[in-house]
């Protein structure tokens, strides 16, 4: 107030509730009515916060100081449902996210609420590990040791050549280990890296972010966006349309053939080695219709191996949790029950 800022409401962030004399203090010496003092009590989870701010009334609070016309109840009979199932589940699972930044909580917030999500709509609670990917660089029983412990790995999006050759491994052994594997933008371009390398023989495959001299580039940059200069103006940003192939995953987890999704890279799907991986069992589910850029790639005879270009974690909410995590959690389920 000695600033010139005069509250209409105060939203008090507190460990224990506030008692009916520290509210009147509050409103007395803040200059706001006593009904305009909300209390935000430390909650079991952020997903908890809706409701008790429903409690304190502070949407009825800010409609009336608003002057808004509508005085509806909120519609949160789905929120409810949602919370219901998020804090009595009836499985668990164990996933591993590996990635390759230092705070992968912070850097991977919305894949692991997109994990909340999904794991609600099953009745299970997922327990998300992170992995730093340069942990998984050994040879290949340390990083089965390391990862067998999990019922499906998610490698993530990234930028940059560090920790790959970590998430390479890791995908070489969810391939050949038949466990659910989910791969997000740069871990779907390392999985058609690993399969190049490992099922047809092309030692040197890279993407030519991370060897621009590889002769194989299985990921490589189209032809247009080499022309420009600018480092932002070469990603592929924003909503682009997919059309999926009948009967795949990922088209029965959507349950629709044409799906639009969020992107932000900067490589591609080379497609000179689409026909010998779909040969040899990688197979292109999901294309761009306009460009026909690969956007989804699955492995044939594989109970769950879906690597997408894009970012399926960025429109995940309660209400609708992402189709493809959803199915992710369910095949991660099975092959917990099957291994127990």
């Amino acid at each position: 107030m000695n600033t010139g800022i005069q509250p209409d409401v105060l939203v008090c962030r507190t460990e224990h509730p506030i008692t009916i004399e520290i509210r009147k203090k509050l409103a007395l010496f803040c200059n706001v009515h006593i009904d305009s003092v909300i209390e935000s009590i430390d909650a079991e989870s952020i997903y908890d916060v809706p409701l008790l701010m429903l409690k304190e009334k502070l949407d009825t609070t800010v409609i009336k100081k608003l002057n808004l016309p509508d005085t509806n109840k909120p519609k949160l009979r789905n929120w409810k449902n949602f919370l219901g199932k998020l804090k009595n589940p009836t499985n668990e699972i164990k996933i591993g996210l590996v990635g390759k930044y230092n705070e992968l909580q912070d850097a991977y917030k919305s894949i692991y609420e997109s994990f909340i999500h999904a794991g609600a709509v099953n009745e299970c609670k997922v327990i998300v590990d992170p992995i730093h990917s340069e942990m998984l660089e050994d040879d290949y029983e340390s990083v089965s040791k390391k990862l067998n412990v999990y019922d499906g790995i998610l490698v993530a999006p990234g930028f940059g050549h560090r920790g790959i050759e970590g998430k390479i491994k890791a995908i070489q052994y969810l391939r050949e280990q038949k466990k659910p594997f989910f791969g997000i933008c740069l871990g779907m371009q390392c999985a058609v890296v690993e399969f190049a390398r490992n099922i047809l023989g092309l030692e040197e495959a890279a993407s030519v972010e991370v060897n621009p001299e590889t002769p194989h580039p299985v990921i490589d940059m189209m032809e247009d966006q080499k022309k420009i200069t600018m480092m932002g103006g070469t990603m592929r940003l924003g909503a682009y349309d997919c059309k999926l192939e009948p009967g795949s995953i990922s088209q029965r987890a959507y349950g629709s053939e044409d799906i639009q999704e969020r992107h932000r890279h900067r490589y591609e799907f080379n497609d000179a080695y689409r026909e010998q991986m779909e040969e040899a069992g990688l197979m292109a589910t999901g294309i761009n219709p306009d460009t026909g850029l690969v956007e989804i790639v699955e492995l044939k005879g594989h109970p769950w191996f879906v690597g997408v270009q894009f970012h399926p974690e960025l429109k995940s909410t309660v209400e609708n949790p992402h189709p493809l995590f959803v199915s992710f959690v369910k095949a991660a389920m099975a092959y917990h029950r099957k291994r127990n």
